[in-house]
C-alpha cells in the first residue's frame, strides 16, 4: 500500500533549463536534463524531487503540479470523480518511468496520482 506521499512536484518554466540553472543557483538542488522531453529534473538532496515542464496551455504559469503516490491509478480517479472531482487524464504511461492521471478537486485544483515503473527506486 502506498504511504499517499507526495513523490513529484511540476513547475512550468518558459526556459527550462533556466529554470534550472536559477533553482540549482538559489537553492542548490541538483539538475539532470533531458533533451527528448525538454524536462529538466530536480532533486532536492532530501528525497523530494520534480521538474520544470515547458509553459504551454496544459502547463501555464503559476499551475504547479504535484504528483501523490498511487497504488491503483484507475480507483483513485474514480473515487475523486464520485467524491465530487473531475477526471482531467486518464492513466497515461511516461515511458521508462511509470504511469500518472490527473484529476480536478471540487475547487478545480488539478492534481496527479502516479505509480512508479521502478517503485524500488523511490
Amino acid at each position: 500500500m502506498s504511504k499517499r506521499n507526495v513523490v513529484h512536484i511540476e513547475i512550468p518554466a518558459a526556459n527550462v533549463q533556466g529554470a534550472g540553472k536559477f533553482y540549482a543557483d538559489l537553492f542548490g538542488w541538483k539538475m539532470e536534463h533531458v533533451p527528448e522531453f525538454n524536462y529538466t529534473m530536480w532533486a532536492d538532496g532530501s528525497g523530494s524531487g520534480g521538474g520544470f515542464n515547458e509553459v504551454s496551455a496544459e502547463n501555464p504559469v503559476g499551475h504547479v503540479l504535484v504528483y501523490i503516490d498511487s497504488d491503483d491509478i484507475e480507483a483513485d480517479l474514480i473515487k475523486a470523480e464520485k467524491l465530487g472531482g473531475k477526471i482531467v487524464r486518464a492513466k497515461t504511461e511516461i515511458p521508462g518511468m511509470g504511469w500518472y492521471g490527473l484529476f480536478q478537486d471540487p475547487t478545480g485544483n488539478t492534481l496527479a496520482v502516479y505509480t512508479s515503473a521502478n517503485p524500488e527506486n523511490n
